[in-house]
């Protein structure tokens, strides 16, 4: 008897609910919450928009952030309620089940607190700060994988020069040339970077480090840049969210796609995509995350010009996009024989173990929608 209840979560032993049923109560339990929480979070809303529309609470709103308008209000209300309903279901999930290993959850979790605070602050701030902040990611994202994959000392002044190309690049997303922005680091930087190495004379290498180099600077610089560029869209008739709009719906649904394909895996997964990669990843998780990421895109449509069933399809893009993103990262740290691409954030890994989904969607996001609504 001591021994058949031993794997049983402890609130359900005393119960007598078998082991075997415990997925189906934790989606009955989440659904439970998540649509307590869905109720609170959409009647605060409305309360917020529509019952104080005019008090002195709107009034200080518009003085400080004159260009937040409902939309985004909404979007940060909402991203801060889902990110609050899922630490709570941590800590239920955590008592319920203490067995459990969900170190690596909260770890996620945890740093999207982070980076959204930040990332709020960043947008509704100053457009200046904006740009000045996703350029220091893309530093510091640089700086880890150089760090990580290791050059030559004879490398040190085309890594100079392919720093050197992080201020361009953000300037000209913020004048928003973008014919130089789109051309100017996987064609002028492919071109130039190769000539100081040349120029040092050392041979032995370089075809590794000229490679190296171009593919980091497209990661982490080129990719990540079109997060900056989303701002500096130009307002479409009807459209009010603006480029605020879509850089809360790419970030937000890329963000729910990591953890919905960790949840969705740690409950149903059994099936491995890559495991000498990426162990945890199975299919269940990435059509779990997939059709999840798919539906809150649905109900976000509103921060973008798009049709739905165009917003259908770039959820799925950036669902598909975000997991690409993560394997081809965690296969570089499994190469190299290491967890964290450095630890940046103590706890939780370097910048770049937080953002390597966003290389991959920033840039499908970004000309899916240019080239559909501009």
């Amino acid at each position: 008897m001591a021994a058949s209840s031993l794997g049983q979560p402890y609130l359900f032993r005393e119960r007598g609910i078998p082991t075997g049923n415990r997925i189906r109560i934790i989606i009955i339990n989440g659904f439970i919450i998540w649509r307590i929480s869905a109720i609170f979070v959409s009647q605060s809303i409305y309360f917020i928009l529509e019952q104080q529309t005019g008090t002195k609470m709107r009034e200080y709103i518009d003085l400080l952030f004159p260009s937040l308008n409902d939309e985004l209000i909404s979007v940060i209300l909402l991203i801060t309620g889902l990110l609050a309903v899922v630490s709570l279901g941590l800590f239920i999930t955590g008592k319920v089940y203490p067995q459990m290993n969900l170190g690596e959850l909260k770890s996620r979790t945890k740093s999207w607190w982070i980076m959204s605070a930040i990332l709020f602050a960043a947008i509704f701030i100053s457009y200046k700060l904006s740009y000045l902040f996703f350029a220091f990611l893309s530093f510091v994202a640089f700086r880890e994988l150089y760090s990580v994959l290791g050059f030559r000392n004879s490398d040190r002044r085309a890594i100079f020069w392919a720093i050197l190309a992080i201020p361009i690049q953000y300037y000209l997303a913020y004048i928003a040339w973008y014919g130089a922005f789109i051309i100017f680091i996987p064609v002028v930087m492919f071109l130039l970077l190769p000539i100081p190495m040349v120029l040092k004379g050392e041979v032995r290498g370089i075809t590794k480090s000229m490679a190296l180099l171009q593919w980091i600077l497209m990661l982490s610089v080129f990719g990540i840049s079109h997060l900056a560029y989303l701002l500096s869209l130009p307002d479409l008739p009807g459209f009010n969210a603006g480029g605020r709009g879509l850089l809360m719906f790419l970030i937000f649904l890329t963000e729910i796609n990591d953890i919905m394909q960790f949840v969705w895996g740690k409950l149903l997964g059994k099936h491995k995509i890559v495991p000498n990669v990426s162990p945890n990843k199975t299919w269940e998780g990435f059509i779990g995350g997939v059709v999840s990421t798919i539906a809150i895109g649905y109900f976000l449509a509103f921060l973008t010009p798009l049709s739905i069933p165009q917003v259908l399809l770039i959820s799925a893009l950036i669902a598909i996009g975000g997991f690409a993103g993560d394997i081809v990262i965690s296969a570089i740290k499994r190469d190299k024989g290491i967890k964290d691409m450095s630890d940046t954030i103590p706890g939780h890994g370097g910048i770049f173990d937080r953002i390597d989904s966003l290389a991959y969607t920033a840039p499908i996001f970004f000309h899916f929608v240019y080239y559909v609504a501009y």
